[in-house]
């Protein structure tokens, strides 16, 4: 160890007068403010920039959405259709009724277009639909565990019946508090930029 010390400390040593220039910190700076201009183009392509990419998100979030949404609709309609064939719907045979586990998966319909809506939709209000479709989906669930807890044997293979809604819901809810948070950092950005030319 002592050794590689010496060789360490010969090499550093060496090198000490081709380093300097590269570590050592300047004395002047040597960036310059940019003009108005050029800050304006800056934020203006970087709000750009940001709209593209919640419209983006915002749009995927919505389409997986809708595809649950759908195999939801499916659900429905194969229960109505031929009662407790699905084996998901099976196992609550002798548990509930045919029309509740109709209801509960029309509920589960509501929770995602309730949060589609929260995401697509451009209002102060669209928070209001992504709440209401998460706090839908916490009682969706409760419901669905409790029936879930009343079988002989606790069904793992069928666990997304609760969780699925909740976690889309919730899922739409964290992707929007993404999204207005770059909003809002690109908000503060023009902000600088004009208390920066007041000066």
């Amino acid at each position: 160890m002592k050794r590689l010390a010496r060789r360490w400390k010969n090499v550093s040593s060496d090198g000490e007068d081709d380093s300097e220039d590269n570590f050592s910190l300047p004395t002047t700076s040597d960036f310059h403010p940019i003009d108005t201009e050029e800050q304006e183009e800056l934020v203006r392509s970087l709000e750009r920039s940001q709209a593209q990419q919640s419209r983006f998100w915002r749009r995927v979030f919505s389409g997986l959405l809708c595809c649950f949404m759908a195999f939801l609709i499916f659900s429905i309609h194969e229960q109505t259709t031929m009662p407790w064939e699905l084996r998901y719907h099976a196992y609550f045979m002798y548990e509930i009724e045919s029309w509740i586990v109709i209801a509960a998966d029309w509920a589960g319909v509501f929770v995602c277009a309730m949060a589609i809506a929260g995401l697509l939709h451009c209002s102060r209000s669209h928070r209001w639909w992504l709440w209401f479709s998460c706090y839908s989906g916490v009682l969706l669930a409760v419901f669905w565990l409790y029936n879930m807890l009343k079988l002989a044997k606790f069904r793992w293979d069928i666990i997304w019946l609760p969780l699925g809604p909740l976690s889309g819901a919730g899922f739409s809810l964290y992707v929007d508090h993404l999204m207005n948070e770059s909003s809002e950092e690109v908000k503060k950005l023009r902000n600088y930029m004009y208390s920066y030319k007041s000066r």
